[in-house]
């Protein structure tokens, strides 16, 4: 099963559908790339995939290990490297304002947020700094 359809809407705006719940969600250039910057660009896209994957996996993790995880934010900086054009670094800081977390919890959330299946799937010359901050 397709996982989403994308659409050209013109003026590097692209239209993109979750197939199976019907989501939507738009793309514009950045505006250091010819774009509106308007809303998330594709790379802005990659990056911020990689921190809601490393929240998703670390939920999975305290779940299977009987605990909860509670309020937790990232803050997402992307780095583009200009030849070529591409996201040199990605830095996820990870705040876990409801702390309390054991030290073995912590080590269990940090191993989850550092072996989630987007930063398995970055190039390794990606740079991936992340910072737990607990």
């Amino acid at each position: 099963m397709d996982t989403s359809q994308v659409e050209y809407n013109g003026q590097l705006r692209t239209t993109a559908t979750h197939i199976r719940s019907g989501n939507t969600l738009i793309t514009d250039a950045p505006v250091d790339n010819h774009g509106r910057g308007e809303a998330f660009s594709p790379t802005d896209l990659l990056a911020t995939s990689l921190a809601s994957c490393m929240i998703s996996i670390m939920a999975i993790a305290a779940e299977g290990h009987q605990f909860e995880l509670r309020r937790v934010s990232a803050d997402v900086v992307k780095t583009m490297s200009p030849n070529p054009r591409k996201v040199s670094k990605v830095q996820v800081d990870l705040y876990f304002p409801e702390g309390n977390y054991s030290k073995k919890q912590q080590e269990i959330l940090k191993r989850a947020a550092l072996s989630c299946p987007v930063s398995l799937s970055l190039h390794p010359d990606l740079e991936q700094e992340v910072n737990f901050k607990f």
